[in-house]
């Protein structure tokens, strides 16, 4: 089935049921979708192309979600047409990782960062903006702090 066609299905139920009933038939939709090997193929050849290679790891990633991943992440972490610079999305991906953490993310958002032009200084103050909203996360959650009283206080409504 056509992503348009796909697409169209899912739009026909948000004009006419509710946005529950919408994704039920839209889950349903990309289930019944058969994968098709030669889309599998053609994600490994462009990942071949546009990395030199293609990482083991890929080919552990269930061939059913490889297509749609790899279009993901050329679409918003590998474009340089998005709303975000290379060197910001690197830093903002390194600043999560270092929350979560993920050794393999720190390592090549850290490499990719500095290929994209930031300095040491930007990749401290990076992973250092992700331990202090960690930090005053933790307290108004751990507190219970009132989110109204705090964004009337915070200049907010």
């Amino acid at each position: 089935m056509s992503v348009i066609r796909i697409v169209s299905t899912v739009h026909s139920c948000l004009r006419s049921a509710s946005l529950i009933a919408a994704a039920g038939v839209f889950a349903a939709v990309l289930a019944s979708a058969p994968t098709r090997a030669d889309d599998y193929d053609a994600a490994l050849k462009d990942i071949q192309s546009t990395m030199g290679g293609v990482p083991s790891f890929v080919k552990q990633f269930p061939k059913a979600g490889l297509p749609g991943a790899w279009a993901e992440v050329k679409a918003i972490e590998l474009s340089d047409k998005t709303a975000l610079p290379p060197k910001v999305k690197s830093l903002i991906s390194l600043a999560v990782a270092a929350q979560i953490p993920c050794n393999y993310c720190i390592w090549s958002d850290t490499r990719d960062a500095k290929r994209a032009g930031a300095t040491d200084e930007e990749i401290q103050e990076a992973v250092a903006m992700a331990a202090l909203t960690r930090h005053w996360s933790t307290i108004f959650n751990g507190m219970q702090v009132d989110f109204d009283q705090f964004k009337k206080e915070m200049g907010g409504e």
